[in-house]
């Protein structure tokens, strides 16, 4: 079944870019909100880093539409996200997108969701515990933006990045194995605590972002703020005492450095610092020209163990809330 689904993805994949490929496409947005966003910070690095002619751009879904980037328009690829594909200003800003020409390609769980239907183009990724990595919403929209580099600009490493995808699936369940233990001891010490800071940079800050407003603030009600390693030393720092927890991520793109250093400050003058390094972890698998790129992925499914475990700990599951899908906003 996992390799139906896989073959599945690649046909998708295979159809998006057909689309692009009818198209002259100079510039590349990608919208979405709040984790759907941050799924969004790797691939943003990804063209950063690789496309040599393509721009490309990271907006949240309602500002995308307010602020109507002058460049959107007929040579423009959109790339959107929602889980459940009715988030209401990710469907709005596929039909806006639209209507100034652009490309609207969307990611979703829901094959019949308004995103799906306001899309150009929609890719069905998988979701949960059973899902088979290469199938789940990181790994499509990888295969989905290294397809277009390659298709806009020869880009040699989307076979690279999609064979590597195919075994990220074994690269999980090693560095669950490696860090279930710790998940659980972190779960111990902060099922009290009223506010945890998360902190990296490059390819790995939409993670720690992710977490701090999608876990610990909607899904645990625990204050937290992301803080981007190399903005560290420019405000957030000043809150730093031997009190206050902190989530480190350390990747392994080239802001590496950032986060070391901001690692290196925060071990002088805190003691509350659960650090997860990308270094640590059994990524034998992968190829070296594409690590720096994996390493978030892997960071994100390590982190899911320990909000996991800090929910159960805590007695308040992830699905808990207060205000979302509640009342009217």
């Amino acid at each position: 079944m996992t390799t139906e689904i896989n073959v599945g993805v690649k046909s998708q994949i295979k159809a998006a870019l057909a689309e692009v490929n009818k198209r002259d496409i100079k510039n590349v947005f990608f919208v979405a909100c709040g984790g759907s966003s941050a799924l969004m910070y790797p691939s943003k690095y990804v063209m950063d880093r690789e496309a040599k002619g393509v721009d490309s751009y990271l907006y949240s879904s309602n500002e995308f539409i307010y602020r109507n980037p002058v460049k959107l328009g007929k040579n423009s690829l959109v790339i959107l996200c929602s889980h459940s594909g009715t988030t209401p200003e990710t469907v709005e800003s596929a039909k806006f997108a639209r209507s100034k020409g652009a490309l609207a390609i969307s990611l979703t769980n829901e094959p019949e969701s308004p995103l799906a239907k306001e899309s150009d183009v929609y890719l069905k990724y998988e979701w949960g515990k059973e899902a088979d990595a290469f199938a789940t919403n990181y790994s499509v929209m990888y295969q989905l933006v290294f397809g277009v580099l390659n298709l806009l600009e020869g880009n040699e490493k989307y076979e690279l990045i999609e064979k590597n995808l195919e075994k990220l699936q074994a690269t999980y369940h090693k560095a669950a194995e490696q860090t279930a233990a710790a998940a659980t001891q972190f779960a111990e010490k902060h099922k009290d605590e009223k506010i945890i800071y998360t902190m990296a940079s490059g390819a790995n800050y939409g993670v720690a972002y992710s977490f701090a407003i999608c876990i610990l603030m909607e899904m645990q009600w625990i204050h937290s703020h992301a803080i981007h390693a190399g903005e560290y030393f420019h405000g957030p720092f000043e809150i730093l005492d031997k009190e206050t927890p902190f989530i480190i991520l350390l990747g392994l793109d080239e802001t590496r450095h950032l986060e070391e250093r901001a690692l290196s400050f925060s071990k002088k003058y805190g003691e509350k610092l659960t650090v997860l390094d990308a270094k640590e972890y059994d990524l034998s698998d992968i190829d070296d020209e594409v690590k720096g790129y994996i390493a978030p992925l892997v960071l994100n499914y390590v982190l899911r163990q320990y909000a996991d475990k800090l929910a159960e700990i805590r007695n308040h599951p992830l699905s808990l809330r207060r205000y979302m899908w509640k009342v009217e906003y």
